[in-house]
């Protein structure tokens, strides 16, 4: 089965184009690094290319004048008042974008607007259960498929070449395509966890390192990994694993090795000087009994305030017993919270301890000290199946 994601299509006004892979680079999450430390972490892993789901004015400032490629997204909930008139698109743009461009010594130039679409073989995989799993990846292992006499070992090129035959049957074959999203999440699933995200990757990386494009595409492929940092206020209606995109924790540390090809590293490098809060941890006190009539509920109003999405069937956490589930619920929203007296009390079940209740693979968050300013959250514009989004990509050149 062939799966396209076309959660949106872009205009772009593209910018002195610059080569290498890019990375989504989202903002919902309770607790975000300063602008400056992700800036920083993208230079040194030779990062050149950004998308944003927002204009968030401290990101964008963050970003000046580092030679970075930034694409900026307009929410899905914007467009029909930015599609009704240039007038309001202009309103737009001169509130949100002018001020950079103006400040960091912006040169435009116009090119041809391409096509984004979003591949996601881990969707593909989480929704059909007869999904051939070999297929997903790029290790060559998987039975071939073969169309119209052109034999396809990977669901990469076979959709891809899917939107190219599209796209030349209706008189565009000459659209540029820029692959806006792609990626493997890490947690939340049976089927997202650290070894196929970095299986998938890793072989992306490879695959598309030699510039030798798809059978029907060759050439370099212009792609943005999904993501850069987990979101863990994403909404999880696609499923639990929304929260784990990220090739870094929520904190700025690799997950696993991956070569990007972009740095003499040969892998990733973590984030620097992140502050974080008190090593402190709220766990269940250990005289409490598991039949106690305020469990249950407290569980659920942690969790339904925090992020839990690690405890699910064969996920990071799921070897945990019944009183480290609790803990680890508790401590989830303590954290959250910023680590307040108030959010350890769960009508007296809870407890502060200074000893890391980590267990395993299954790490029990110290949350980073809070960022405050910026736009705030935004809605998931990337659950919605179909949508439109307008985008202006600039280029921010380097001070000389």
């Amino acid at each position: 089965m062939l799966f396209l994601a076309f959660h949106w299509l872009e205009l772009f006004v593209k910018l002195h184009p610059v080569n290498g892979i890019g990375v989504n680079w989202g903002s919902q999450a309770s607790h975000q690094l300063p602008p400056e430390v992700v800036v920083r972490m993208l230079r040194e892993n030779g990062i050149k290319k950004v998308k944003l789901f927002d204009a968030d004015y401290d990101t964008l400032r963050a970003l000046g004048r580092t030679g970075i490629e930034v694409i900026v997204g307009i929410p899905n909930d914007m467009l029909s008042s930015l599609a009704s008139t240039s007038t309001a698109a202009d309103r737009w743009v001169s509130q949100n974008i002018t001020h950079h461009l103006t400040n960091n010594n912006v040169s435009i130039s116009d090119n041809q607007s391409p096509f984004t679409v979003n591949i996601y073989p881990f969707i593909s995989l989480y929704t059909d259960p007869n999904f051939p799993v070999e297929y997903a990846f790029f290790d060559g292992n998987a039975s071939p498929i073969n169309d119209g006499g052109t034999s396809y070992l990977n669901m990469f090129d076979a959709n891809h070449d899917t939107l190219v035959w599209t796209l030349q049957k209706n008189g565009f074959g000459n659209l540029p395509i820029i692959i806006g999203e792609i990626g493997w999440p890490t947690d939340g699933d049976r089927n997202a966890n650290v070894q196929y995200a970095q299986r998938f990757n890793q072989g992306f990386m490879t695959h598309i390192s030699g510039g030798r494009g798809t059978p029907m595409r060759p050439g370099p492929i212009d792609a943005y990994l999904f993501s850069l940092i987990d979101e863990e206020d994403k909404s999880i209606q696609p499923g639990n694993f929304e929260r784990h995109w990220g090739v870094f924790t929520y904190d700025g540390q690799p997950k696993y090795l991956l070569n990007l090809g972009t740095s003499s590293s040969g892998s990733l490098i973590p984030a620097r000087n992140v502050s974080y809060l008190e090593r402190k941890w709220c766990i269940m006190k250990s005289n409490v009994q598991l039949e106690n009539a305020q469990v249950a509920a407290s569980v659920s109003y942690a969790c339904g305030l925090a992020d839990c999405t690690s405890l699910g069937y064969l996920t990071s956490c799921s070897g945990l017993d019944a009183r480290e589930n609790i803990s680890y619920a508790f401590n989830s929203y303590y954290q959250q919270n910023n680590q307040l007296d108030e959010a350890c009390r769960f009508d007296g079940l809870g407890t502060v301890t200074r000893a890391d209740p980590t267990i395993g693979n299954c790490r029990f968050k110290v949350m980073i000290t809070p960022c405050y300013g910026g736009a705030g959250k935004v809605s998931d514009i990337r659950q919605m199946n179909l949508g439109l989004l307008i985008g202006v990509t600039f280029f921010f050149l380097t001070r000389l």
